[in-house]
């Protein structure tokens, strides 16, 4: 099975291409325009086991908000596109990670139903010139265009990097989970019979 996917999004705000393949070995080539979310695609990659290419633009100079926005609907397009029909995979993740003093909780069900749960115990804003509420909006357009239900806690930790390490580690490790092929299902993992 060839789990690959790549998806080439422009808009008048943001030029984003991503390719995707699953079964990978967790190399990642990520060019953003803004350091902490190469940082936290890089980790998805390597946790996930996910090989991830990206190479985006966008109107940095306005805000970063349109460019983490469409890099979560195009990796979420990938994610859709590559798991094809889900036929064989166990469907659901979770993980519970721990970076330092930072603690997540991290669930997914890949059924079909897009639904983000979001709780973030950190109460900081900022790492550097990043606003970390745009993490939500990366995870909201994700989940949507991957057809995911995904539940992220992040439990306790007062170091903000920490924080969104241990989300995004989470998530990846949750995620490779769920993507897994499940030696005991040949179909469909729903008694609906489709995703």
């Amino acid at each position: 099975m060839n789990r690959t996917a790549t998806q080439h999004r422009q808009t008048r705000e943001t030029d984003i291409e991503l390719t995707l393949a699953i079964d990978g070995t967790g190399r990642g080539s990520i060019e953003t325009g803004i350091p902490f979310m190469n940082h936290m695609l890089e980790l998805f990659a390597r946790h996930a086991l996910m090989d991830l290419d990206v190479k985006a633009s966008g109107d940095l100079a306005v805000d970063y908000h349109h460019t983490v926005e469409d890099l979560g609907l195009v990796l979420g397009a990938c994610l859709d596109q590559a798991l094809v029909e889900r036929r064989g995979i166990r469907r659901y993740g979770f993980s519970l990670l721990p970076m330092d003093e930072s603690l997540s909780q991290v669930a997914v069900d890949l059924g079909g139903r897009p639904f983000l749960v979001y709780d973030i115990s950190n109460r900081k804003r900022r790492i550097r010139d990043f606003d970390v509420q745009l993490i939500e909006e990366f995870f909201r357009a994700l989940v949507t265009q991957a057809r995911m239900n995904l539940h992220i806690r992040h439990l306790y930790g007062d170091e903000v990097h920490h924080a969104y390490e241990s989300v995004f580690k989470g998530f990846a490790r949750a995620l490779r989970m769920a993507v897994e092929s499940d030696p005991r299902e040949s179909g469909i993992p729903s008694s609906k019979g489709t995703i």
